[in-house]
């Protein structure tokens, strides 16, 4: 048994096998617990998209492997869609959250992914805020009833989307942000590499709304044979998953500045959970996971995070 301090500040969702599990499925989430025993973390981040996620007993079954490793699973990954044009269509997204909510309580997770919805051209700026908070509003209570705080995120594209996020630019995001009423369950969780993506400067969209980050995802982007300028060009038309030249890097070595980041983190007291995203190959992946462990450790120490 592996034994750890609280709080229990490192996690990692497997973006480099989420392919391998949840469509060839190919490696199970079992083999993945025990993989990632080789990794220098205290806990995981879970994905809506694992199969039989919301069976209970199953979830039971997870956190008792994940706990017998000394570890926790502190946050679940989900990505609703909430600016669809029909008013049914929303309330179906916002009921197809209660078991996943349910799934995250049995799992032990304390912190559930929302996002605002897909940014469809027909959709106006302000119809689209609109639609999302209310779906956001309606789903507090189940939150609250299954204690587990729903964190939206400055979000680039689902995997599964066509469209980018609606909430994506820095803007809209802190009007949406701005507009769910404080709450312990609601907040923020903060990545730096969507901000880049979306055009915007990560440390202003940190400044924005530090005060309400409660867990944070840890990547890298960079491009590779394209730029922000043919980024944008996809993004007006429908095209279902990331472009080719959008990379994900092992963390430090792409276009964040972590000691300005986890500087204004500490300025705020952040005690929360932060969560590696790595790249999508499985034939690096965890290798740029353990990569990216060793530097994050040693910038929390730095930075006199937990």
């Amino acid at each position: 048994l592996r034994l750890t301090t609280f709080p229990m500040p490192l996690a990692t969702m497997p973006k480099c096998f989420l392919e391998t599990i949840c469509v060839e499925r190919s490696m199970t989430v079992d083999q993945w617990i025990d993989l990632s025993a080789k990794l220098d973390l205290d806990g995981h981040e879970f994905y809506y998209g694992f199969p039989g996620i919301t069976d209970l007993a199953t979830c039971e079954h997870y956190r008792r492997r994940v706990e017998a490793q000394g570890r926790t699973i502190p946050m679940f990954c989900c990505a609703p869609d909430f600016t669809r044009p029909d008013a049914a269509e929303r309330k179906a997204e916002v009921e197809k959250q209660k078991p996943l909510l349910r799934a995250a309580a049995t799992l032990g997770a304390k912190y559930q992914r929302v996002l605002s919805g897909q940014w469809r051209p027909n959709v106006s700026r302000a119809d689209g805020l609109r639609w999302a908070k209310e779906c956001i509003l309606d789903l507090l209570p189940a939150a609250e009833a299954n204690g587990v705080t729903l964190i939206i995120e400055n979000h680039y594209k689902d995997t599964l989307w066509q469209f980018p996020e609606f909430a994506q630019r820095l803007d809209a995001f802190v009007e949406l942000v701005e507009s769910i009423p404080p709450t312990p369950w609601f907040g923020v969780n903060y990545d730096p590499s969507n901000a880049i993506i979306a055009g915007d400067d990560p440390i202003a969209v940190l400044e924005a709304v530090k005060h309400r980050v409660v867990t944070m995802h840890a990547s890298d982007r960079y491009f590779e044979g394209g730029t922000i300028e043919d980024l944008r060009k996809l993004d007006v038309n429908a095209t279902t998953g990331y472009a080719p030249f959008l990379k994900h890097g092992v963390i430090g070595r792409g276009l964040n500045d972590y000691d300005r980041i986890f500087r204004i983190l500490k300025g705020v007291s952040f005690n929360g959970w932060i969560s590696i995203e790595d790249g999508p190959d499985p034939a690096t992946g965890f290798q740029d996971i353990a990569d990216s462990t060793v530097f994050l450790r040693a910038k929390m120490r730095e930075h006199g995070l937990p």
